[in-house]
Parts: C-alpha cells; structure tokens; sequence
C-alpha cells in the first residue's frame, strides 16, 4: 500500500518565447509512516515536483500529463479548482522560508484561524486558538506564539510554526520543500526532529522532504530518491543508497558532498564535471550521458526506463539486475 504516487509526470514552464521541461517523466512512491528524501543539483526539478505533489503549481508552471493519487484519492491535474478541497486536509505544503511564509501584519492565532475556517464545517475563534494551542504545545511551542507577530520570533520558532499551521488540518502527506535552508545548524536539527516526529507520532502519514542537504537525508530519511533533469534516476533505502549509489549521477553527486560517516577526514571531494542539460530541449538518451564518464553510444542513443530491483530502483544502461549484490536486489 502507498500513501501517494506519481507516475509518468510531465511539465513545463511557458515564456512569451520557449518552454522549459521541468519535469521529463518523474516517477516515485510514498508509503505511509516514511520520510521520502528527494535530491539532486538546482534546476533538476525538486521544488516543481514538490509544487505539483502538494496542489500548489506555480503560475508559469503547465502539467502536460501524468498521474498522481494522495491517500486513495486520484488527482485530475489538470483540474486546478478540484485542488482547493485537498489542500490542507490531504496534502500540506511546508515551505522554505518561513518568515516570507506568514503574513507580517498578521499574528499567528490569526492565520491559523483562517487555516481552520478553509476547512469543512465552520469554526469560531475560540475553537481554531484552541486547536492552534495544543498542536503548538505538540511542537514544543508555548501557547504565547498564538498572539506573535512573525518578527517577534526566533527563525527556528518561526519554521516550527509554519509546521505547526501546516499540520493544523491534519493533512495525510507534508511536502517540505528547502525548509532547513535559511536556518543555523542547531535550528536546523530541532527542524529535522521535528519532522521526524510528525511521521513517529501520526501527526501525518507521511513526508516528502525536498533538499540539497545529502549529509541530513542519510539521517533523517527512510528512502531516498535522486533526481535530474525532471526525473527520478535512482532510489532505494537510504542507507543503502548512500553507502552504494548505483546510478554514476547519484555516485557522483554523494562524491561531491560530506555525509557523516567512517573515514569522512580522509575523503576527497570531488566536483561533477560539465553542465546539467539545457531545459529547452529534450536530447535523446540518458540526461547524463555528457557528464558521465561510463556513457557508451546506447547510453547517448536511447533513454533508460527506471527499473526496480528489490526494494531499489536505477535508471542506467549500466546496471544490469542479474548482476547486482543479492543485498540490492
């Protein structure tokens, strides 16, 4: 059983002149009680998928086709009004930034208030306080933050209270997208237990986190999944996937980055050489077939599907399942 899918999702990015292919056949799965990691460069389409996975595309942004079901639920994509009854209750947005987030004019029993009043049912001012209060007792946030102003907190309270405004419907899946990114490293690991939290304590079922940071999803996730260039070339657990990336992207990638592990003193990092592709166009073959120093013609020539084997997935010519460790498979 999986809490939410995504299958075959296709999307662009429209200008007075080009398109911009921001997603190019994403595919990937969330099972309930887990935190699904997603990685990759700028620009390889995270935070568009995460605006397509939680009901809240850009403007510019166009879904060309594609499927996605939330908690049983399949979702007309192209239907933007139908996602405004899903919004909050079964899918919440946790956006980076909290402090662009909330509205400075306004304090925060106040936007939790109209959080509240957009759900079913109607609900008075001193029910939505309460309701605000317990959950920010929940999040270890004194009931005070309810007559705040966003300036009168902390980064690390303000990022705790946009959890705890996008929680206050209990939505079945979170989409956290970058929310660590504008916080120091002792916020940042409050905000990372927090989530885990979220998951252990049923506050959702579960959560997709969106980030740069490899060295916090070997952590925090319980699956890990890599994108470029709009799709997903590999993922598996996380454990896994960090300590034997199959995917050369995914090799490459945790090659140029530190992940807290045996020996981290002595490696050497290294850059990934070259580009990531232009958007505009859609080559034929693997993505990273110029960057990659493994590609051989097929790999130029033809696009590999992503194939599943055990609980792992890699999109690559190279790999071959019949010759993968029993352990990967």
């Amino acid at each position: 059983m999986t809490l939410a899918t995504i299958r075959d999702l296709r999307a662009h990015y429209a200008t007075a002149e080009r398109r911009y292919h921001a997603l190019d056949g994403a595919e990937l799965a969330v099972e309930p009680g887990r935190i699904l990691g997603i990685v990759g460069e700028s620009g390889c389409g995270k935070s568009t998928l995460a605006s397509v996975l939680s009901l809240n595309p850009k403007p510019a942004l166009r879904v060309d086709s594609g499927t996605m079901s939330i908690a049983g639920t399949e979702i007309d994509l192209a239907d933007i009004e139908s996602h405004r009854s899903l919004r909050g209750g079964t899918v919440a947005l946790l956006p980076q930034g909290a402090l662009g987030a909330l509205n400075p004019t306004r304090r925060i029993g106040a936007a939790a208030h109209d959080i509240l009043a957009a759900g079913p049912g109607r609900i008075k001012r001193s029910a939505s306080a309460a309701r605000t209060a317990a959950r920010l007792e929940e999040l270890d946030l004194p009931p005070r933050v309810l007559d705040a102003y966003p300036h009168q907190l902390s980064g690390g309270m303000r990022q705790r209270v946009v959890a705890a405004l996008a929680t206050l419907r209990d939505p079945r899946l979170l989409v956290a997208d970058e929310p660590s990114s504008a916080l120091d490293v002792s916020s940042q690991r409050l905000l990372m237990n927090l989530l885990r939290r979220l998951v252990d304590e049923e506050l959702v079922e579960g959560i997709v986190l969106i980030t740069h940071d490899v060295a916090l999803l070997s952590e925090l996730a319980d699956r890990i999944a890599v994108m470029y260039a709009g799709r997903v070339v590999e993922q598996a657990p996380a454990r896994t996937l960090v300590e034997r990336p199959r995917h050369p992207y995914s090799k490459a990638l945790f090659a140029s980055v530190l992940v807290p592990e045996p020996g981290t003193r002595e490696r050497r990092l290294d850059g990934i050489p070259g580009s990531p592709p232009d958007l505009r166009a859609r080559e034929p073959g693997c993505a990273f077939a110029p960057r990659c120093a493994e590609a051989t013609e097929q790999c130029r020539a033809r696009r590999p599907a992503l194939i599943e084997t055990g609980p792992a997935a890699a999109a690559c010519w190279l790999r071959d399942p019949a010759k993968e460790p029993a352990d990967a498979r």
